[in-house]
């Protein structure tokens, strides 16, 4: 029964790897979409989607199956937050499909003329969602809390992306609505690092049973005393 129970949680763990491979394929297609103004890798990234929101449907099933017959307190928490996950990386694929539909309307306009650190953004989000899943694969409470404050530098990047953007408006209102759509994607990019730290505060959760959502002891080494 446990021996039967350990390989039901070895299924769903690799299930989440293979959704976050996914998640994490699909912000990359967008970004290089929406960079190299790639109208058909667009599309293909927002017709992609269904492959993730079905990843979430079967790992749910599977979790479902596994609380019913979790012998400790321990496995339930496991299964309750590898949900969890499931769910941020769904969020992250609908963020990156968010990014595509921007990506394939920049592609039919004339180029802004403005040099954006959107790929920057990019690398430090995905960086987040893997180390993200890298402490939920070794239970790592130390490297989930390190992760948390790296959001702060993608918040920082996301608001001087809107701030070149609000002085590239003034000088040029003719590319305005041109500008919202590179703003709307930044502002995806910057949900896709919050994405990875609710990840990380899950795996706090699993790993010391305390949930370090909206609170101050989460932002970084030991835990709350």
């Amino acid at each position: 029964m446990e021996n039967h129970f350990e390989a039901g949680i070895e299924n769903l763990r690799q299930k989440l790897l293979l959704m976050a491979s996914r998640a994490e394929t699909a912000v990359n297609e967008s970004l290089q979409s929406l960079m190299q103004r790639d109208y058909d890798l667009a599309v293909k990234v927002r017709e992609d989607d269904n492959f993730i929101d079905q990843f979430e449907i079967e790992i749910d099933e599977m979790a479902i199956q596994l609380l019913t017959r979790a012998p400790l307190a321990t496995n339930l928490r496991l299964v309750t937050v590898a949900m969890k996950i499931s769910q941020n990386l769904e969020r992250i694929g609908d963020e990156a499909t968010k990014i595509a539909k921007r990506a394939r309307d920049l592609a039919q306009e004339p180029p802004v003329k403005v040099t954006l650190d959107l790929p920057r953004m990019a690398g430090l989000a995905l960086a987040m969602v893997k180390d993200a899943l890298d402490a939920f694969v070794h239970r790592d409470s130390a490297a989930a809390r390190a992760i948390i404050p790296r959001d702060k530098e993608v918040d920082a990047l996301n608001k001087q992306v809107h701030q070149q953007l609000a002085q590239y408006m003034m000088e040029n209102p003719d590319t305005i609505a041109r500008c919202l759509h590179w703003i709307v994607a930044a502002k995806s990019l910057e949900r896709i690092a919050d994405h990875a730290k609710n990840i990380a505060e899950e795996v706090v959760y699993l790993c010391e049973a305390q949930d370090i959502r909206h609170t101050l002891g989460k932002a970084g080494g030991a835990p709350p005393v």
